[in-house]
């Protein structure tokens, strides 16, 4: 039970990242402050670093982790996408990087709840997940 519930934790962990790397490499190129611009590639290197440590991680288990939800991609996509043509501004990237950290935050205690036999290790994972998630939504504020 602790294996199993180590490797789904570990693979909704692989699948949130993908997903924050993809959103930040969508609005990237939009950004007209040096600063928010730097906090996001800052922030995508942390989701990089984390990838890489989950990856080590899930190759102990045999495992090769999970790809992101198409839908839910090609969902978060096309809205970045339409907010973006309706208004190019910091204020756009920041309201959406915003919602999209937030839903990170949720989906991560949901699945700290469900798998509550994973390890320790892939828990503190998890937090730390969490944690760069919530800082990323409130170094968003000032864009706001």
């Amino acid at each position: 039970m602790i294996e199993q519930d180590t490797i789904k934790l570990l693979r909704e962990c692989d699948a949130g990242i993908q997903m924050g790397i993809a959103s930040i490499d969508d609005v990237l190129d939009y950004t007209h402050s040096d600063t928010l611009k730097q906090c996001l590639a800052e922030c995508k290197n942390q989701h990089i670093q984390m990838k890489e440590e989950i990856k080590i991680l899930l190759e102990k288990y045999h495992d090769e982790g999970k790809a992101s939800n198409p839908i839910a991609q090609s969902m978060s996509w096309s809205k970045s996408r339409v907010k973006l043509a309706m208004n190019k501004s910091d204020q756009t990237i920041a309201d959406l990087m915003t919602d999209g950290s937030n839903m990170g935050v949720k989906s991560l205690h949901k699945y700290l709840n469900q798998y509550k036999a994973a390890s320790e290790q892939s828990k503190n994972i998890t937090k730390r997940l969490i944690n760069l998630e919530e800082k990323l939504a409130m170094d968003m504020r000032q864009f706001l």
